[in-house]
């Protein structure tokens, strides 16, 4: 008896002395390598013990402040940065020491969506194919001050508190499995300022904007709800789709010996439930596991490439996605940019998903859409061209963050229109250096009466706008632009970039009620 008094003696001595020199304790994203925004507050934050003294010193300014963990460990700093520059050190000491080496300050983008962003710069494997010219791309880059953080692709039912993932300086070895689309962005901010840039890239290949939106987003908005009743149907009756497939794979490997046997062609194989609780294309897993933990690292804006996976619910996109952009501005306490591409022409991508994107850009404010309807593969969902899309979604960062007033970031954008006669007059943004028809004439206009009937029409250009008539309709009261899965860009400003399908009516389309 006394001797097990003693053991627990010494066993809780042992845990108090563990508790009293716990090791201070960084999240991934503050290492070494990062780049923090400059001319910003920026938020350092980590764990310790409860009641941990800390001392933090950078040495930009060589100023320490001292705090102290609350009672659950968690601590947070602020710092302030000056202007783009190092590289830095920052020490961070509690019980322990850490020292962040190679510290840079200058722009920091968060870059994410699905495989379109996920889409590396050098070939890897299945549909990773790399960009155009990928050899001789990927040996360039050499660009010290771009640093790179890929977040790993992990699912989650809460939000958590961390990623997976460092930061590396851009090298051939680490740009090669990196984002194209956000590698071309950063050179072209780089060249443009000479700043640091830091990317962070959290992206996942064939996921829906729900996947990486907040569950509290889809809670309170009655359009949005069906995705989480969805899911919550699907969780539900998974142990029996479970079991069916468990059923259908005995018998089809009974059928397959049988087949076998005789020489024939096996079937395939059924395929497997997907677990609700574990799929990336769940609602809110990916929030939870690849967003929520960078929050609340300061960012310049975001950069988006997504909407291929709710192409068929592309009206409730028109929702869903200003649902996201807004909660995530919100989660960080910064109305920052936000850059999204347009989905490519492609045969499975209906043009409602473009319109859903081109609304988003109208509605919510700095927002900015790259078009590139010249830059599809109507066969490919992957497009290889990923330098134009990178270099575009870069145009509208350098006009409105960053000063370059001689910049156009858009092709022609749908304004308004107006009735002449049995002609109607469309007017656009982006046109002050005067609109053209690439190959001489324009095809994708149609045009419709009240009854809705669309037939091909003709179209000239009359200063900065488009008249549009057919001789078929005597008092039309609508017109579209490129409105199929694979439009045309013939249709371009003078500073050579292409105009947004559009149309001019709001009639229901084929999504509508699809969520």
């Amino acid at each position: 008896m006394k001797n097990k008094i003693l053991y627990n003696c010494w066993l809780f001595l042992l845990l108090l002395c563990n508790n009293a020199f716990a090791d201070v304790r960084l999240p991934a994203i503050i290492a070494d390598n990062m780049v923090l925004q400059q001319k910003s507050t920026v938020a350092l934050w980590g764990w310790a013990d409860p009641g941990e003294a800390i001392e933090i010193k950078n040495s930009w300014d060589k100023k320490t402040i001292k705090i102290k963990a609350d009672e659950k460990g968690g601590w947070q700093v602020k710092l302030k940065t000056v202007s783009a520059g190092g590289p830095y050190t920052i020490v961070i000491k509690g019980n322990n020491t850490i020292t962040l080496n190679n510290v840079l300050l200058g722009e920091v983008w968060l870059c994410s969506g699905q495989s379109n962003m996920e889409f590396p710069l050098s070939k890897q494997q299945g549909w990773r194919t790399g960009v155009v010219n990928y050899e001789t791309e990927t040996a360039a880059a050499i660009y010290p001050n771009l640093r790179l953080f890929t977040v790993k692709q992990q699912t989650a039912g809460e939000p958590q508190k961390d990623v997976t993932g460092n930061w590396a300086s851009c090298t051939p070895e680490t740009a090669a499995k990196f984002s194209a689309v956000a590698y071309y962005f950063a050179k072209e901010i780089q060249a443009a300022t000479g700043f640091p840039v830091g990317l962070i890239h959290s992206s996942w290949g064939g996921t829906p904007a729900e996947s990486w939106t907040r569950k509290e987003v889809l809670e309170r908005d009655n359009d949005l709800r069906p995705i989480l009743d969805r899911y919550n149907k699907a969780v539900e009756n998974y142990p029996d789709d479970l079991k069916n497939y468990e059923d259908q794979l005995e018998q089809w490997k009974k059928e397959a010996n049988e087949i076998k046997s005789k020489g024939g062609t096996v079937k395939k194989e059924p395929a497997k439930p997907a677990d609700p609780l574990k799929n990336s294309k769940s609602p809110t897993k990916l929030y939870n596991a690849m967003i929520h933990p960078l929050i609340p690292f300061a960012l310049k804006g975001v950069i988006w490439y997504q909407g291929e996976s709710n192409a068929g619910r592309a009206y409730q996109y028109q929702k869903l996605f200003p649902a996201l952009i807004n909660s995530w501005r919100k989660e960080w306490k910064n109305n920052f940019p936000f850059y999204f591409v347009q989905i490519a022409p492609h045969r499975g991508q209906n043009p409602e998903i473009r319109e859903a994107q081109l609304l988003t850009y109208k509605k919510v404010s700095k927002t900015g859409m790259a078009v590139i309807t010249d830059a599809g593969d109507s066969a490919d969902i992957h497009p290889r061209n990923k330098e134009v899309v990178g270099k575009r979604l870069a145009l509208w960062a350098l006009a409105k963050d960053y000063g370059k007033k001689n910049i156009i970031c858009s092709g022609p954008v749908y304004r308004s229109m107006r009735t002449e006669g049995n002609k109607i007059r469309i007017q656009f943004d982006f046109t002050n250096d005067g609109i053209v028809a690439k190959d001489g004439s324009l095809t994708e206009f149609t045009i419709a009466g009240a009854d809705q009937h669309f037939v091909a029409a003709q179209a000239t250009i009359e200063g900065n706008t488009i008249v549009v008539w057919s001789d078929e309709i005597k008092q039309p009261v609508a017109v579209r632009f490129g409105w199929k899965n694979v439009p045309k860009a013939e249709l371009y400003n003078k500073a050579g970039l292409p105009a947004s399908p559009f149309r001019t009516d709001d009639w229901p389309g084929e999504t509508v009620g699809k969520n």
